[in-house]
């Protein structure tokens, strides 16, 4: 099942995404059970919000709703840097294959949802796409097992992460400065729960720009499988109901285009992986003052 936060009447609620007739429709379980996406996945109480969610009304379209990525409530966005073959290769600096993941954060503040706009700063031109599968977690954990990694997943969904590419050289060791721009990224558009995952070492994931496929890959190519990932991390960070991971950009990314080829306003992003659905976003400068 996929669950979608949004805002709606200037009021922020939660509820199951259904295809209808007339398109996608959603039902509207905040309003009547309250809470938040989060507080469900941290209950462990995802089968019950099925079962609410199966006789509810749909009471919303497309058209009425905002979407807001769909978890609001998390502790932590967690990024993987290069973790598919082909993106290390892509550096053309023959290096080996790393041994470990490499780390760095985001917040909330840096994302908006699907359909919304990736705003461009001014203090750079340089912003790029690079799309990813999100991993929710779903029972947190500490020095959590990989052989028991996956069962720590409440669902996926999927990732815009919006990077200023001169930003992110700004200092000698870190990336945070380009990664965290406000709006400069899009998070969305709902969470597909677990359980319609039959493998996560075979998902295809693909970024299209203005129609035309920039990134195309599949998690089998990955260097750091979710499972690893998701013990890695837990080594030396306590993962929390409801904190999202992103996995890793396939190559493809604008920044290396040769001349580059980054994102300006007008243009369409796409990412659409694992079954999950679309994410989709303009761009936009901007507005000062």
């Amino acid at each position: 099942m996929k669950f979608a936060t949004y805002k709606v009447n200037d009021k922020i609620t939660y509820g199951s995404v259904v295809e209808t007739g007339e398109g996608i429709g959603f039902t509207d379980i905040g309003a009547v059970h309250g809470n938040n996406l989060r507080k469900w996945i941290e209950l462990d109480a995802m089968d019950r919000l099925k079962e609410i969610a199966t006789a509810l009304p749909v009471v919303y379209s497309e058209a009425d709703i905002e979407y807001l990525p769909p978890i609001i409530t998390g502790q932590k966005i967690v990024c993987i840097g290069v973790n598919y073959a082909k993106r290390n290769a892509e550096y053309k600096d023959n290096s080996a294959l790393p041994k470990y993941p490499s780390v760095f954060l985001r917040y909330l503040d840096s994302f908006s949802g699907h359909q919304q706009n990736m705003v461009r700063p001014p203090e750079s031109d340089k912003l790029d796409y690079e799309g990813e599968i999100v991993i929710i977690i779903g029972k947190g954990g500490r020095r959590i097992p990989k052989a028991n990694a996956l069962n720590h997943i409440a669902g996926l969904t999927l990732m815009n992460e919006g990077t200023l590419r001169d930003w992110v050289r700004h200092a000698k060791f870190n990336v945070t400065q380009g990664k965290n721009f406000d709006n400069s990224g899009i998070i969305g558009p709902w969470m597909m729960t677990a359980d319609e995952v039959s493998d996560y070492t075979n998902l295809p994931i693909q970024t299209r720009v203005n129609g035309e496929i920039r990134q195309n890959d599949n998690t089998s190519n990955l260097m750091f499988p979710f499972d690893y990932i998701i013990s890695y991390l837990s080594s030396f960070m306590t993962l929390k109901p409801g904190d999202m991971i992103s996995t890793g950009t396939p190559n493809g990314a604008g920044a290396r285009f040769d001349p580059p080829i980054y994102l300006k306003p007008g243009d369409v992003v796409e990412v659409e992986a694992a079954g999950i659905g679309v994410l989709r976003n303009g761009v936009v400068d901007e507005v000062i003052g």
